[in-house]
């Protein structure tokens, strides 16, 4: 199943049971998580090769580049495999906003964390208008 992908890469992945794993894509200038997407072994040969963010849509079933309808392309920086083998780090310039709902991030949506005891204050989330923020007290 590894396509073109170079053998040495593909020994090295774990794949899920529809041959998949998990492309964790953030901005290469700022470190923000952007995105989750899938890819199989020809995704990943196609983004390794072009430079340009290729995945595997699973609704879909077919390859998709990053940006080939929108617009809003993923340039690859740099990319590196997780310690198991069964996760991608794609490092991208990305041109546009990275979700389809138009958002800059797929991760725009935060929900309340409690704190864990003698843990101190929950650093505030980017772009979060906490209480200073309204006018109250932090």
């Amino acid at each position: 199943m590894s396509g073109d992908l170079d053998p040495a890469i593909a020994a090295q992945l774990k794949r899920d049971a529809d041959g998949l794993v998990a492309a964790v894509v953030r901005d290469h200038h700022t470190g923000e998580v952007l995105m989750l997407a899938w890819m199989d072994d020809q995704a990943l040969h196609r983004t390794l090769r072009t430079g340009r963010a290729t995945y595997w849509s699973r609704s879909r079933g077919r390859h998709w580049v990053k940006g080939e309808t929108s617009g809003h392309y993923q340039l690859v920086r740099s990319a590196a495999l997780d310690c198991d083998g069964d996760a991608v780090l794609l490092s991208v310039e990305q041109i546009g906003v990275a979700c389809h709902t138009g958002e800059r991030t797929c991760f725009h949506r935060p929900l309340p964390v409690a704190a864990s005891p003698g843990s101190g204050p929950t650093p505030p989330v980017p772009g979060d208008a906490g209480p200073a923020a309204q006018g109250g007290r932090p």
